[in-house]
């Protein structure tokens, strides 16, 4: 992937934001407010105040890249502004500047799987809870969506396929999004998907579980493929063997699941010291019955609970958070997704550093954070 210059790309990208102010309160431009909140962001601000002190101690760099002929905006103006900002307008802004990333990636892995933000919870009523696809190839945040007041992620999971670029990849979902119509949405969106199987289709994975068993059991693993891999670190021992089988023409339900293909069934031999424990889980996939790359891309799913959820919550402090006015909340969310993709980019070509530590370099060097913002906007 060719390192492309964002300076453009961004400001045609969030310049679509619609502005909520009315024209005599506008003294300050939207794309100054986004731009000064993201950078400052990247260098470790986690307030509203502490935005406006990063914007004064970095103005002359802000003032290279865009005008800021009034300076910097207040506290109040910027809660007032992050209050308002309609969050599907900047989810679609976000969306598109991430295209222009997400570049000649083919074969990639994506998990989707929801996080709750915490902090966002107000009087008489719950916190934010918000479905995000990950990129496994290149560790990006490829969209985000809201799942609506008293729902859930089933019904979040198919607006947010269809709002990225899912084509040639396979979508990984844990057992909540494992349904029919979202089997049906990914395929007709040109992607595979491994699905896993627990108790919410309880009658499903008795079927699956004890053919897989049964197979498993026989000599030389029946009908079955597989493949193994060992890790080893922290005092452990941890070996995954991925069983497949595509031979599911007795599965009943089989025409109900679109694209389903096979079976499968991982089982994670797990040596701590002196004990072994075994645990297996089921799932299912239209992909072939290719048990090295099932393995993998199961694994992978993980990504974006270490690569995206954990960074959130522990280097960004996402649950910490406790902005909970109107938009705020979800817009906060989707700038924690821009820096964030800014940070995993810059990474790749420094490669020891954590992301804790670029955010600690950005905010005190002004050579690190131009490097970041030079390529990624």
């Amino acid at each position: 992937m060719l390192p492309i210059n964002h300076t453009d790309t961004f400001i045609e990208n969030f310049s679509q934001l619609e502005d909520p102010r009315i024209h005599r309160q506008r003294l300050y431009p939207l794309i100054e407010i986004v731009f000064l909140v993201v950078c400052a962001k990247i260098c470790g601000a986690e307030s509203f105040r502490e935005y406006v002190r990063f914007g004064h101690a970095k103005i002359i760099l802000l003032q290279e890249r865009l005008p800021y002929a009034n300076g910097i905006p207040s506290k109040a103006t910027l809660s007032r502004v992050f209050t308002l900002i309609n969050p599907e307008i900047f989810k679609s802004c976000f969306i598109g500047w991430v295209r222009t990333l997400y570049v000649s990636v083919t074969n990639d892995v994506i998990p989707i799987d929801g996080k709750t933000l915490r902090g966002s919870h107000n009087s008489g009523e719950g916190a934010i809870h918000m479905v995000s696809a990950y990129s496994q190839k290149t560790h990006l945040v490829l969209g985000q969506q809201k799942v609506d007041e008293k729902s859930n992620e089933i019904t979040a999971i198919p607006k947010l396929i269809d709002l990225i670029d899912v084509k040639g990849s396979t979508v990984t979902i844990d057992a909540m999004g494992t349904q029919k119509k979202i089997a049906k949405k990914i395929i007709n969106n040109e992607a595979d998907y491994i699905l896993s199987l627990k108790d919410n289709h309880k009658n499903l994975l008795e079927d699956v579980s004890l053919y897989l068993d049964t197979e498993y059991n026989k000599p030389n693993r029946g009908t079955l493929l597989s493949s193994s891999e060992v890790d080893k670190g922290h005092g452990r021992i941890e070996e995954r063997t991925c069983f497949v089988t595509d031979n599911i023409e007795w599965l009943s339900d089989k025409d109900k699941w679109q694209g389903l293909n096979a079976i499968v069934m991982v089982e994670a031999k797990r040596t701590v010291k002196d004990e072994t424990t075994i645990e297996r889980r089921y799932y299912l996939t239209s992909r072939e019955a290719d048990p090295e790359y099932l393995n993998m891309a199961i694994r992978s799913h993980w990504v974006i609970e270490n690569n995206l959820h954990w960074v959130l919550d522990v280097t960004m402090s996402e649950d910490k958070s406790r902005v909970r006015k109107d938009y705020a909340p979800e817009n906060l969310s989707i700038v924690r997704h821009i820096s964030l993709n800014m940070l995993q980019e810059a990474k790749k070509s420094m490669k020891d550093i954590s992301i804790k530590g670029l955010r600690k370099l950005a905010g005190w060097c002004d050579i690190t954070l131009s490097k970041i913002i030079k390529y990624k906007f």
